[in-house]
């Protein structure tokens, strides 16, 4: 089974061009669990796109003529602990001068240790460096200001961050007040980050960009230029290794999220064709190889958790109408954007994508509930998981603040599980029926075929007292065997009156055991009235 054909041609080449492009232009030193090899990424994706070598030959051209994007490192300066304190008091005044010097810090380097000791502002142009805020009178500061930092050459570029204790910070503000120009700011700059004067030198983090993964969030121990006080604190960094101005035909026109969806359908499908044990086993888990791709793009594209887990959702829920893999795999996007969730976030449009994708599983979930009997038999032995994989999933996506603010006219799900079930049970009876019709049409046959099909009724209700109606009752706070027992019974009731009619009293002798067969079958499932329960017995459409 091929889904590329969700992708026109023209979609799938351009989906393709966006995935070599982001494994030309990979940033970062790769995770442990990732693939590091690009070509062994690229014939993987080869492979999940279909694509035959001259296409692929083709596709890598166009990457090649494309223009590389800018490379920028998404700094995030966090907090600090356990700073100096410089001032009388105790404490500290701090700040964080931060930026990106062209020349890598290689350790072989003759001026290593007089370079690394070298502070911002003599390492990097005055309109590259970036500075936090001042926090007043702390030795553990919070920051949390994110800086975008532009590169070009990952193997020779080194991230250097200061951190000062400022002693002007009245003054400074003051004379932002009385600013009148350009030459002016970088006056006071100046003033305020000169090595020798009113602000201390509290330590530096300096880092090589080839030495950072994609992504990275952690502490760094604050260096000393000299070493009279040689413990300095800690600095909690986040790092994010992003493009910008991306050239791909994907990257230009669609947003990202959309984008990264398609790739996730499209790598996703794959995974679940290639898993050996079947679409139903299928538990979630990517290669290695679908996972690195697929981080690589959200890093380089910046996209937010929120954004992520919304293209996963949209992805995996419209891939399980196709390919019914385990639904449990949903649950984690259900948490992760009940958790996520600001509706101000999202554009109209996301809403409304949003809003289709709840109402489609919502409809496609509750069709497969109906016909529960025949797609999760208990002859396979996931199937009781399945179902309940699925149940939990409804409940939790209709339980979801999404989901209420943005389906305002959805139907209680319990009603709807209900109604499904009746019409369900009436659908499958009715088969049975059709199936065990005799192909003679006599009084004897009739009266065979009708005891088969009460055998067939109780064997489902059974079923329904035994094995499913706890995991209704316990999610759904639904009475399954209720629900089915009423429907049969009813249904029973009228059939058998109606082949009854047709009996007179000049019956053979085969005719009549095949009717005392036939009521020791109704009393068998008369008898299960008993686990029915007390409010629905007074209910009675016959008495056998």
């Amino acid at each position: 089974m091929d889904l590329s054909h969700h992708f026109s041609k023209q979609e799938l080449a351009l989906l393709y061009q966006e995935v070599l492009y982001t494994i030309r232009h990979r940033l970062g030193k790769p995770q442990p669990q990732h693939i590091a090899d690009a070509q062994e990424l690229c014939a993987y994706v080869q492979k999940a796109f279909g694509m035959d070598e001259e296409e692929h030959r083709a596709i890598a051209r166009q990457v090649q003529e494309l223009e590389s994007p800018i490379f920028c490192l998404k700094a995030t300066v966090k907090e600090a602990k356990g700073i100096l304190g410089k001032d009388v008091s105790g404490f500290s005044d701090p700040y964080c001068l931060l930026g990106i010097e062209s020349k890598s810090q290689e350790p072989a380097h003759p001026d290593n240790k007089r370079r690394l000791k070298a502070v911002v502002k003599d390492l990097i142009p005055e309109d590259q460096i970036h500075r936090t805020q001042v926090i007043s009178q702390t030795l553990n500061p919070v920051w949390e200001e994110t800086f975008i930092l532009e590169f070009e050459d990952m193997e020779t570029a080194s991230f250097h961050l200061d951190m000062w204790d400022s002693d002007t910070v009245e003054s400074v503000r003051h004379k932002l007040g009385e600013l009148t120009d350009l030459h002016g700011l970088k006056r006071i700059f100046k003033d305020a980050r000169k090595d020798k004067g009113q602000d201390d030198f509290l330590g530096n983090v300096v880092l090589r960009l080839k030495d950072l993964h994609c992504w990275d969030d952690q502490w760094y121990q604050l260096e000393p230029r000299t070493e009279t006080y040689p413990n300095r604190g800690q600095c909690h960094l986040q790092f994010l290794l992003t493009h910008k101005k991306r050239a791909t035909t994907c990257s230009r026109t669609q947003p990202s999220y959309t984008v990264h969806r398609h790739l996730l359908q499209q790598l996703v499908s794959h995974e679940i064709l290639q898993h050996q044990a079947g679409s139903t086993a299928w538990d979630g888990e990517l290669s290695p190889h679908a996972s690195t791709v697929l981080y690589l793009h959200a890093t380089q594209k910046d996209l937010s958790d929120f954004h992520q887990v919304m293209a996963q959702w949209l992805a995996y829920s419209k891939l399980y109408q196709s390919l019914e893999f385990n639904s449990s795999c949903l649950l984690h996007q259900i948490t992760s954007i009940e958790y996520q969730w600001v509706q101000e976030r999202l554009r109209p449009e996301q809403k409304a994508e949003l809003a289709e994708s709840f109402q489609s599983l919502l409809t496609y979930g509750v069709s497969l509930i109906r016909r529960y009997r025949i797609i999760f038999p208990l002859s396979v032995a996931s199937s009781t998981e399945r179902l309940q994989s699925l149940l939990r999933v409804l409940v939790q996506m209709c339980k979801m603040k999404a989901f209420r603010e943005l389906c305002t006219l959805s139907p209680d799900l319990p009603r709807m599980v209900s109604e499904a079930l009746k019409s369900g049970t009436t659908e499958w009876f009715h088969m049975k029926k059709q199936h065990l019709q005799p192909m003679v049409k006599s009084m004897e046959e009739n009266g065979k075929a009708l005891a088969k099909l009460l055998l067939e009724v109780i064997g489902d209700l059974h079923q329904c007292q035994k094995v499913w109606n706890k995991f209704f009752i316990r999610i759904l706070k639904l009475n399954l065997f209720s629900i089915a027992y009423l429907e049969l019974e009813s249904l029973v009731a009228g059939h058998v009156q109606e082949q009854l009619r047709e009996v007179d009293t000049g019956m053979s002798k085969p005719t009549a055991e095949s009717l005392f067969q036939l009521y020791l079958n109704l009393q068998e499932l008369y008898r299960m009235k008993d686990f029915l329960p007390k409010r629905y017995q007074g209910f009675q459409a016959w008495t056998p």
